[in-house]
């Protein structure tokens, strides 16, 4: 899984892309059970620059933001996935339960959330525009979420056991 980098390394290779010029893209989210609503956002998420750096919730950061018995998925099964997308650069794994201080280190040209976070909610936003970067919401695909596929196999292995 070479597009899954520690934060020193991912530091390197961000200094290689902007030496280059390259647009740097960043996003974040747990992606416990990955489905087509995050294929789709990953798409258009490297559409707005020339490299897609995902953040992902670490195993600890997952359950302080969903509970106990989640993820689902290890954070390395989640990388697994994720690094398997050709929408997908770099994937670095963060512990915090929020993105700000990886976004701050980093400070991407572009940084995208789902468009079930409003601008001003969007964690990060004011170290990335205090940058001279860009935050963009992309509209969120309703129909489409691990909660819901969650529910969806709980009631039908209630219903059929």
């Amino acid at each position: 899984m070479e597009k899954v980098l520690p934060l020193e390394g991912l530091l390197e290779k961000v200094s290689e892309l902007r030496q280059r010029r390259q647009k740097i893209v960043f996003t974040n989210g747990c992606f416990d059970i990955l489905h087509p609503g995050h294929v789709s956002y990953l798409q258009k998420a490297r559409q707005l620059g020339d490299t897609l750096i995902v953040g992902i919730n670490s195993d600890h950061s997952v359950k302080q933001l969903k509970g106990e018995l989640r993820p689902i998925l290890t954070q390395e099964e989640r990388c697994q996935l994720l690094s398997r997308l050709e929408s997908v650069n770099f994937i670095t794994i963060f512990d915090e339960s929020t993105p700000r201080e990886l976004i701050r280190t980093l400070l991407p040209d572009v940084l995208v959330k789902g468009g079930d976070w409003g601008l001003e909610e969007i964690v990060g936003r004011q170290e990335v525009e205090t940058a001279g970067g860009k935050v963009v919401s992309l509209p969120y695909e309703a129909g489409h979420s691990s909660s819901g596929i969650i529910q969806r196999i709980l009631q039908r292995y209630k219903s059929n056991p």
